[in-house]
Parts: structure tokens; sequence; C-alpha cells
């Protein structure tokens, strides 16, 4: 099954307004897979991320996204979540009114249509921040209201592991991230991997947050399409020479 198709874009183009940002994009992930989406800024890269999670600010003129064998194209947000889709987003909103553990407890019970026992659900929640170095007081805050720029990225990847989708799309996750900050969040994403096979791709300029995963695929966007696929030597030659080097020929 490892091979088998979990999300398939076909020639999809999006549109935010009147402009078209991605220009007939074509990717595959396998289940229980790690695929890096790599390219300059303002290719086209989020927004890929934000067509798959359906964001209602971009449209898809063409092309359909069928994620586990159904086509979730006109599907909204909400049921896409649902099914196994999480995002981490490159600049995480502030929530005031609402805890981080309020927040997660719901989502979960979305997902799985349950009521969850409150006690069962805040030990669970306790022995996962453990893991990512978080402060527990940090659960009874209001969702990433005054939380420094690497306690949000913590947060996102929180939300990841308690909620453990079969698709986590990371935008920028490791964006701004001191060194300490980005190797607790690669770990964390790597013990999402070891843990629930959930499927990964990873948006990113740097490939710090790489450097404790084993990368099945990697593909490089440039002006809102995928220009080169290949394995995890494409983002060693990325490093080592820029993406300047790796045009199509």
């Amino acid at each position: 099954m490892k091979n088998k198709a979990l999300l398939e874009v076909n020639s999809l183009h999006v549109s935010a307004g009147e402009k078209e940002i991605l220009h007939g994009v074509d990717l595959t992930v396998g289940r229980d897979e790690t695929h890096v989406l790599m390219g300059p800024n303002g290719t086209g890269k989020s927004t890929l991320g934000y067509a798959v999670t359906g964001n209602p600010v971009y449209t898809v003129t063409s092309g359909s996204i069928v994620f586990d064998g159904e086509d979730i194209t006109a599907l909204p947000v909400n049921e896409r979540a649902k099914r196994g889709i999480f995002l981490s987003f490159q600049n995480p909103l502030e929530v005031p009114g609402v805890t981080l553990s309020a927040f997660i407890r719901s989502a979960l019970e979305q997902k799985t249509g349950d009521r969850l026992r409150l006690w069962d659900f805040k030990k669970c929640l306790r022995e996962t921040m453990r893991l990512l170095s978080m402060d527990e007081s940090y659960a009874e805050r209001d969702l990433n209201v005054g939380f420094s720029g690497g306690e949000k990225k913590k947060a996102e990847i929180l939300q990841m592991l308690m909620l453990e989708p079969k698709l986590a799309i990371l935008d920028e996750t490791d964006s701004g991230l001191d060194v300490d900050a980005v190797r607790t969040v690669s770990e964390g994403v790597r013990l999402f991997r070891e843990r629930t096979h959930g499927s990964l791709l990873i948006i990113t300029h740097s490939t710090r947050i790489l450097e404790a995963l084993h990368v099945d695929a990697a593909h490089v966007m440039e002006n809102g399409v995928i220009v080169k696929n290949g394995g995890a030597e494409l983002v060693e030659a990325i490093n080592e020479k820029g993406f300047g080097s790796l045009k199509t020929e």
C-alpha cells in the first residue's frame, strides 16, 4: 500500500480574485511518504497548500484534487479536515477567547464524531506537549495570543500530533525559528511520521527541518507550475547550487 496514491493533484489551475496563480499543477503523494516542495518566493507553493485544504480565498478554475480515492475539489474546508487533511500555517492566526486546549479538543471531536473524556484528553495533551518541550500552561492560554514565533509553530505541530491526519501540509513551519526551536519542531514532525505513518508535504526554503526525516520525493515549483521532480538528491542539489541550476531541459 505504500505507493498507492493518497493525494492526486491533476492539472490544477487556481486563482485568487482575477489573478491566476497556479497554471496546471500535477502532484501525487503516496501513502506513508514524505514529499518536499521547494522554489523561490511567490511561485505558488503556499497557494497549492491552501487549494488542497479548501481555503475559500482560492478558486479552482480547472483540474481536480483527489484525496484517498475521493474527488474533493468542491468540498468545503471542514469536510476536508474531517477526511484527514491538515495544514500548518506559515503565520498562525491569533484566536482570542479560545484556548489551545479547547481548540484541539473541538477539532478532535469534529474529526471523530465522538465526545472525548476530558481527563483522557488532557493526559494525552500533556504528554504530547512534553515531547515538544512546551510549557503546559500554554494549553489554557488563548490560541497563539502572546505566543512567540517558536511557540506558535510548536502549537501547530502539537495540533498535528494530536489530530493524527492522513496528510499534513507544513507551510514554512521552520521559518523564523532559532536552531533549538527548529530541532524541537523537526523532532515533532519525525514523531508524527513514526507514530502515525501519515504522509507529509513540506513546503520550505530551508532543509533544516528535513534533517531527521527520510525524504521520498522532492519537487520544485516556479511560476505556478512544478518544473522538476526527484528524490532526496534534488534537495541536496538545491542546497549546493540553488534553484537557478535546475532549469528544465
